[in-house]
């Protein structure tokens, strides 16, 4: 076991404004630089921002010759008030987890001289030389605007029908939605949720065609999410293709300005997924998924008939592991890929690898050329931004601890992360190798080293590093982990005490605080608005532990795959030996009250904690609990669990519903009402099974609340609420009740 001290300060007093702070700033996102896009030559860096901690409305601003400048200011356009956006816009808000409003995202031209974005359902264009925005006539409400490569045209959806306007505003609608069920040029709900899909069309590079997704969630269950604290609103009817039921019907096809429509051609009962889709010099291309998971094509595809070819395929006999940003191809048509091997994923370039063993691959950021940008992890605590080229080898780019992404162009990248710190960006220049950022050794391992900022240069030299400023508000908590290895599977975990809180001077109540699930880490040299939530916890009197277990991300393959065909077991072990091997080491924990919360799966560890092992834990908080297997969407479930009617028995052994009557400890189940990921169906189902069995318990509802409850108010409150009902419920235990 072995341990490291984070040096912080915290001043207690200020804890009692930290939970009113969290909400006004939207989990401190407010006032972040994101979004970023770099022009062709690099000297541009487009962004979004809000002008403070607490403003919620984004801003379009560009940053050039070292000072930044608003491009577009929704409140001089709009007015100050937000108006609503159609009811695809506010999903796709939703599959993004986005807590702004105004300019929430934008497109532009291959120039970057030409900027599209909604507002309130309204095309609004810029040109970012100097120019005013100027709104574009569109025929409806617009979705997702994105410019032509050439910026003379605008693609949009407009009530679910695909549209291209110029710049006068002469519109053609390319694709007219049939009916209802249809839509063009949108992502269908498992593709935006679970494959990080978030589009569903892509120009061509002769700004003359493009490439446009068919969604017909015709064959897909509805679901009904109404509003118990407004009986006179309607239902809304949701299409939700839960575990083992049919999902959409996705097709592609080839539209041109002239009118012209070819069908792409793959076999779709076989690869039913669409996973990720683009088009480059090379034509257009796609990849497709089985049902199950254990297989993923890249196709080519021809323009002119829409026949497709097999380029490569990738097998696993678990799941294949979905990475953003993959399939791409360089210049001269090098297939971009990621590929597993024992306990490590490699980044490929033209079937060759080209990062070495023990450099997990997260996501590839872009293709420039030949040069490849993407992140990875060497410690699972750290994601740092890389670039390879061939003749150079893979060199990090990143320098300084924490959890970054970037984008590149014209030699200079933007990179973005949370560090210990808390959120920074800035802008690197003369990247290009030879540079004197970091040099490569013969395993393409960078040895440059550094510390401090993202832009401290690497030893072989300086490189320029010009921050953007974040206006991000500053948290009253500075949190204070300390992270830990624990137990014999070396689980990585961080122990936050209060910063009152002297050694030897009394035992501390201990709160487990963790999500311990796929695709999220909270444990890293990173101030993230999480580890502030759990200083914040420790400064009440706890002593709050966080460990990210097997099935959570960046440990490698076998890490990652760890929970196939159990997803709870295996999560909920580990929670058990890292808080066992926590309180062996530090005497001060008391493990005869210990708590544990959490949100979503963080949620159902909680849920499970208390009732598989209510001899360690003692009172839990459930947030979203996803707590019947069954209930959750197709993608992310059959990854894990198989389909429920070849592999029941996945389901049983990780679901909550069935064992509801072991439960013998306090439990507070929250729910948003209106949660259309995790349906509040889990907690009401388990709710009525935990009555049914003479189980006491608690349930919060949390109208008009979705997976990612958005009211300042009620945000603030959750916490207030969580901290009395854990104190409660281990006083009571304290004092035998």
């Amino acid at each position: 076991m072995s341990s490291t001290d984070s040096t912080g300060s915290t001043d207690p007093t200020n804890s009692a404004a930290f939970p009113g702070q969290f909400a006004r700033s939207r989990r401190f996102s407010l006032g972040v630089p994101r979004h970023f896009t770099v022009s062709p030559d690099g000297s541009r860096v487009l962004f979004v921002r809000t002008v403070s901690g607490t403003d919620p409305v984004g801003r379009l601003w560009q940053y050039e010759d070292g000072a930044e400048r608003l491009v577009a200011d929704p409140a001089l356009l709009v007015g100050a008030g937000t108006g609503p956006v159609p009811e695809e816009e506010r999903l796709l808000r939703e599959r993004a987890r986005e807590r702004s409003v105004g300019v929430v995202s934008y497109a532009t031209d291959d120039a970057a001289r030409l900027v599209a974005f909604a507002l309130s359902g309204a095309l609004w264009a810029v040109r970012t030389d100097g120019g005013v925005p100027f709104s574009v006539p569109a025929a409806g409400p617009v979705v997702d605007p994105r410019p032509s490569p050439d910026g003379r045209h605008i693609a949009y959806v407009s009530r679910r029908s695909f549209h291209v306007v110029d710049l006068t505003g002469a519109d053609r609608q390319l694709a007219r939605a049939e009916g209802p069920e249809i839509s063009y040029g949108l992502a269908e709900y498992v593709a935006a949720e679970s494959m990080h899909r978030l589009r569903g069309y892509w120009w061509a590079p002769d700004s003359r065609h493009v490439l446009v997704a068919r969604v017909d969630t015709g064959p897909v269950e509805r679901r009904y999410l109404g509003d118990p604290a407004d009986p006179t609103k309607r239902p809304q009817a949701i299409p939700y293709p839960a575990a083992g039921t049919p999902n959409a019907e996705v097709a592609l096809q080839l539209l041109s300005l002239e009118g012209e429509r070819v069908d792409v051609d793959w076999d779709r009962k076989a690869y039913e997924y669409l996973v990720a889709a683009g088009w480059d010099a090379h034509g257009p291309f796609l990849a497709v998924q089985s049902r199950d998971q254990r297989i993923v094509r890249t196709l080519s595809v021809d323009p002119a008939t829409g026949a497709t070819e097999v380029l490569h395929e990738r097998t696993d006999p678990a799941w294949v592991e979905l990475i953003d940003g993959t399939p791409a191809r360089t210049a001269s048509g090098a297939l971009v890929l990621p590929e597993d091997d024992g306990d490590t994923r490699y980044l490929t370039v033209g079937g060759r690898r080209v990062t070495p063993e023990g450099l997990q691959l997260c996501a590839v950021l872009g293709v420039e050329g030949e040069r490849v940008l993407f992140t990875a992890s060497e410690d699972p605590l750290e994601t740092h931004v890389w670039c390879h080229e061939p003749g150079h080898g893979s060199r990090r780019l990143s320098r300084g601890p924490g959890r970054y992404t970037g984008v590149g162009r014209g030699g200079t990248v933007v990179l973005a992360g949370v560090t210990p710190r808390g959120n920074e960006a800035g802008v690197l220049r003369g990247t290009e190798p030879g540079t004197g950022r970091g040099t490569s050794t013969g395993t393409g391992r960078s040895t440059g080293t550094g510390s401090g900022s993202a832009g401290e240069a690497g030893s072989a030299g300086v490189v320029p590093y010009e921050p953007l400023v974040s206006l991000a508000e500053e948290p009253s908590v500075t949190p204070r982990p300390l992270h830990l290895t624990l137990g014999e599977r070396q689980l990585h975990g961080a122990l936050f005490l209060p910063s009152w809180h002297r050694a030897g001077a009394g035992k501390l109540p201990v709160l487990l605080d963790p999500y311990g699930g796929p695709a999220m880490q909270l444990v890293g040299r990173a101030r993230g608005w999480f580890t502030c939530v759990s200083q914040w916890f420790a400064e009440q009197g706890f002593a709050v532990l966080v460990v990210d277990g097997r099935g959570t991300p960046n440990r490698g393959p076998a890490w990652e795959k760890a929970i196939h065909g159990d997803q709870l077991t295996p999560a909920l072990e580990d929670q058990v030996d890292a808080l066992r091997a926590a309180g062996e080491r530090f005497g001060d924990l008391d493990l005869t009250r210990v708590a544990i919360r959490g949100w979503s799966f963080g949620g159902f560890l909680a849920a499970a904690a208390v009732l598989h092992h209510p001899d360690l834990f003692h009172a839990a908080v459930a947030g979203a609990p996803p707590t019947d297997q069954r209930l959750y969407d197709t993608h992310w479930k059959e990854r894990f669990l198989g389909h429920p009617q070849e592999q029941p028995e996945n389901y049983v052994r990780s679901s909550l519903i069935g064992h509801g009557h072991l439960l013998r400890r306090p439990l507070l189940l929250v729910h948003g009402l209106a949660d259309d990921n995790v349906a509040a169906a889990h907690t009401l189902r388990f709710s009525a099974e935990l009555l049914a069995a003479g189980k006491p318990h608690t349930v919060l509802p949390l109208p008009g609340a979705t997976h990612l409850p958005a009211g300042d108010a009620v945000n603030e409150q959750l916490l207030h609420f969580q901290r009395d009902f854990l104190l409660d419920a281990l006083k009571r235990r304290a004092d035998g009740g």
